[in-house]
């Protein structure tokens, strides 16, 4: 019999959590570490690129470009689900927006149940990701893996006359979102390295790959884990181009496969609702009924505006203006090449009797269509333009992952079942309703030659709710489906994320969230990452 590969370790997933979960517990150099990849490597000079996340939008060899099933409430439509297939998994595809969340995220996270995770808890490890150029101060760290890039400096021109129209209309301006004042408005960070993107991937997993002690299988596609009697996860069985491999483990394993994968091998494994299950002729292992529930996700709704005067649309839109671009990439790795285009925005109150800002506003020097069609490119508008669009920042819509079939390589079903609580509908006019009453401010009225959508076509509280149903899309920040809480029958993972009532198996990533952050997900995510690690690595 020929022996099966054992490691103390095994990762399935080589995302944003997961390369941080390879780096630190591999780094110790006392434990043999496998992390598992199905996509493959992140070898393309597009994943480096800061805007390179344009040409992974629809690119099958580096995302898996999932869709939500029909949602009744946004009438009709299946919304697009963009994951990362490549080491860094969505991490690598992003926009690198870098947002912790707000206090009563995290607080909130302790109240359900969780002791250990409320903001004072995690500030710690959303500081150790981290080089700020603030340095080491109460809220940031000068020596962290991960590159954090301020983009104020560099961002377009016009940002400044969004600011301007936030003080105008009483707004406060914000000039660090992960210090000490979450609300407001402001140039958000990406976390950049030298003008080249810097995701967990890059910072975290890459100078790991030199240990011994760590293997990265790629293309390493997971169909199920394997459990003893005991109820202990042992192992995990991959489809590697074409043949089958079992990988043990002699410690544990650790699911780091994101918020649509992660419960989705779960329920393969028998892992989940027995009446699941059943539907599937899968053999329990064990009930565990909160697998795939409680998905949350944020959605947002674009304004466009034909603007006066130039913007990234002039800049990115004329081949000479990319040639100019280019060459200040390659010669200074400045300009709009080395940013994000959501480059200014900010957390606001959708009406006065909100306790925390509940609306996200991103304003975007640059306007493009998302094309419905995959073998489109994404390309800025034919006019000077700018976006404004907004997302609601806690969302109390829950939705579900399940799998559609036994067939590992079947994606699971996505509903997110969205906008189906009466606060997610007030909030979806609230958002409306705060651009609208930004836009008269002097310096935008003064900045817009014309709303060219939604236009007239939105006037009134049914007009933007109609609008919304319609044009609103995922913002592609898919948690929560692994729920961390105490409860067995509500939730997936201990506040150690051991998953309930099974040995030797562990959730870290983005599925454990029990409530979503208020922003982009990615930094709370690399924080649950490096705090999931230090917990395994306490236990050995």
């Amino acid at each position: 019999m020929i022996a099966k590969p054992t490691y103390d370790f095994i990762i399935v997933g080589a995302g944003s959590a997961g390369c941080i979960l390879a780096n630190r517990l591999s780094e110790s150099g006392q434990h043999s570490v496998l992390l598992l990849e199905a996509g493959d490597k992140d070898n393309s000079f597009w994943l480096k690129l800061p805007v390179g996340f344009a040409k992974m939008y629809y690119n099958p060899q580096y995302n898996w470009m999932y869709y939500s099933e029909p949602e009744e409430q946004m009438a009709g439509r299946k919304l697009y689900a963009p994951r990362g297939k490549v080491v860094g998994g969505s991490g690598n595809i992003n926009a690198m927006i870098y947002v912790r969340g707000q206090r009563s995220d995290f607080d909130d996270w302790e109240t359900a149940g969780n002791p250990g995770w409320g903001y004072d808890d995690v500030l710690p490890y959303f500081k150790k990701l981290e080089t700020h150029p603030l340095g080491n101060t109460e809220y940031h760290n000068a020596s962290g893996p991960i590159n954090i890039t301020p983009m104020k400096d560099q961002a377009h021109p016009i940002c400044q006359e969004y600011l301007q129209a936030c003080r105008e209309m009483g707004y406060s301006i914000n000039e660090d979102f992960n210090g000490e004042h979450f609300e407001g408005a402001g140039i958000y960070d990406i976390n950049t390295r030298n003008g080249k993107r810097d995701s967990s991937g890059f910072a975290y997993l890459h100078p790991a790959l030199r240990r011994p002690n760590l293997t990265l299988e790629h293309n390493a596609y997971a169909e199920r884990i394997l459990f003893d009697d005991d109820k202990r996860a042992i192992g995990v069985i991959v489809n590697q181009n074409g043949t089958r491999r079992t990988f043990m483990a002699n410690k544990e394993v650790v699911l780091s496969a994101g918020a649509v994968d992660t419960p989705k091998l779960l329920q393969l494994s028998g892992v989940a609702d027995t009446t699941l299950l059943a539907q599937h002729n899968i053999t329990p292992v064990h009930h565990l009924p909160a697998v795939g529930k409680n998905l949350q996700d944020h959605l947002c709704a674009s304004f466009y505006f034909k603007a006066n005067k130039k913007t990234l649309n002039d800049d990115l839109g004329s081949f000479s203006g990319q040639v100019k671009a280019g060459i200040e990439y390659v010669f200074k790795r400045t300009g709009p090449l080395a940013l994000s285009v959501n480059q200014a925005g900010g957390f606001f109150k959708g009406s006065a009797q909100e306790q925390h800002p509940n609306i996200q506003l991103y304003f975007n020097p640059l306007s493009y269509e998302i094309p419905k069609n995959p073998m489109a490119k994404l390309k800025p508008d034919p006019y000077s333009g700018f976006l404004l669009f907004f997302n609601t920042c806690r969302p109390t819509s829950r939705g579900t992952i399940e799998i559609a079939t036994i067939d590992a390589t079947v994606p699971a079903k996505i509903r997110p079942n969205y906008l189906t609580t009466q606060k997610d509908i007030d909030e979806a006019i609230q958002g409306c309703k705060l651009i609208r009453n930004l836009i008269k401010a002097p310096t935008l009225q003064n900045l817009i030659a014309e709303e060219v959508k939604p236009a007239a076509s939105v006037t009134d509280e049914a007009s933007m709710l109609h609008f919304f149903r319609e044009q609103a899309g995922s913002i592609y920040h898919l948690c929560g489906s692994c729920a961390m809480g105490p409860d067995p029958s509500t939730a997936v993972v201990s506040n150690q994320l051991k998953v309930h009532g099974l040995q030797g198996l562990r959730v870290i990533d983005a599925s454990i969230f029990p409530n979503i952050t208020s922003g982009n997900i990615n930094a709370a995510t690399m924080m649950v990452a490096e705090k999931g690690a230090e917990m395994i690595l306490k236990d050995y």
